[in-house]
């Protein structure tokens, strides 16, 4: 009976351990079931972290190329706004340099021309630097010298070069005979494509047949075509001066209006005779842009314009009012004389230091006084009839016509 007991204890206890054992593999084998579900769980934990983390860095990293892109065209437009600003500055010192080296380069020209120019009664003094703008008389304005001469150094040069010449020409007058401003309108408009001369030599006998605009008015046109063939295009001057002498008698009362926008209004009457009237019958200042006053004032670089209307406004914008008709007589008398249009005599003129265009003529003083015309070479003038102070000063009066 004991042994039997030892042995089913034996059994029991084999029995339990096998249980324990087999007990235990099952939990075993159950362990790796639950930690499975547990590292799942774990590994989808970790991989949204990293997606939340990497889409942080992606919005972090989308900022700062943002912020990069803001603060780069913050850069691109302060150093557009700079280069503005300094553009303008950048210009104004391009000018001033230009101006500066057209400087140098203009005395060097201007100097190479006074070598050889003979020697100046009076000292040539540099113009200076402009400092202040000069009023000018009509609205429109001249341009600057090419050569960079400030608009107040054209204006000093310019008037220097009116009081050189009135000192060569004291008595200069208009060169036309005339006793009245009625012979003075009709004189101006024969002057058209001829000389001075010729017209003084025509008119004694017109105004001695027809001495009033009432007596030209009523002339029989073939009578003062005859009279007027030595002056050229005889027709068409006979239709203006019996026109304007008719207009005369029926606009005006037989007398010569003295307003520019009356005389222009008559038949040939421009505002180049209209001047030449208001300045010497009425004494009304008046500035008469002929061939030879074009001619000498773009010589003079005193414009570069071409249209009379144009010149005469550049022009008058450089003098006083005071002083256009004696300027007119002074460069119409010079280029008349001294500054003709294919040979100028430069060798000869007084105003040489002054001039632009010097060495345009004859340079040797000896071969340009044969040049020189009318009292400047000895010979008469263009007036039968010339003022005592012409006289006075050694001009001879013209022959008449037909005199040899």
């Amino acid at each position: 009976m004991g042994e039997q007991v030892s042995d089913g204890g034996r059994k029991t206890a084999e029995a339990a351990r096998t249980a324990a054992a087999a007990g235990s593999a099952s939990a075993k084998k159950a362990a790796p079931a639950r930690k499975a579900p547990a590292k799942k769980a774990t590994a989808q934990k970790d991989t949204a972290q990293k997606d939340t983390a990497q889409k942080a860095a992606a919005k972090k990293s989308a900022a700062k190329k943002s912020a990069a892109k803001k603060a780069a065209a913050k850069k691109a437009a302060a150093k557009k706004a700079v280069a503005e600003k300094a553009a303008p500055a950048r210009k104004s010192a391009a000018k001033k340099a230009s101006a500066r080296s057209a400087k140098k380069a203009a005395p060097a020209k201007s100097s190479a021309a006074l070598k050889k120019a003979p020697a100046p009664r009076k000292q040539v003094v540099a113009p200076k630097k402009a400092t202040a703008s000069v009023p000018a008389a009509p609205a429109k304005t001249v341009a600057a010298h090419p050569q960079g001469e400030s608009r107040t150094a054209l204006v000093r040069r310019a008037r220097r070069i009116n009081r050189e010449l009135a000192e060569v020409y004291p008595y200069a007058h208009p060169e036309l005979d005339f006793e009245n401003p009625f012979q003075l309108v009709v004189a101006t408009v024969l002057s058209a494509q001829t000389t001075d001369l010729r017209v003084n030599q025509t008119t004694p006998a017109l105004f001695a047949k027809y001495p009033a605009p009432e007596d030209l008015a009523a002339a029989n046109p073939e009578e003062v075509e005859e009279i007027l063939r030595p002056t050229g295009f005889f027709r068409a001057k006979t239709k203006s001066v019996i026109g304007l002498s008719k207009a005369l008698v029926e606009q005006f009362g037989g007398e010569v209006p003295g307003r520019l926008e009356d005389l222009v209004k008559l038949p040939g009457v421009g505002r180049k005779t209209a001047f030449v009237v208001l300045g010497n019958a009425f004494g009304r200042p008046g500035i008469t842009v002929d061939t030879h006053f074009q001619r000498l004032v773009r010589r003079w670089k005193w414009t570069d314009e071409t249209d009379p209307d144009k010149i005469e406004a550049a022009v008058g914008a450089l003098f006083p009012k005071s002083d256009w008709t004696d300027l007119s007589h002074h460069v119409i008398w010079h280029g008349r004389r001294i500054c003709h249009a294919r040979k100028p005599a430069c060798g000869a003129c007084p105003i040489a230091p002054l001039c632009p265009a010097y060495g345009e003529g004859e340079t040797d003083p000896e071969k340009a006084k044969k040049l020189l015309k009318y009292e400047k070479a000895g010979q008469p003038g263009q007036r039968l009839k010339p003022p005592q102070a012409y006289l006075d000063a050694g001009g001879r009066p013209a022959p008449p016509l037909g005199a040899g």
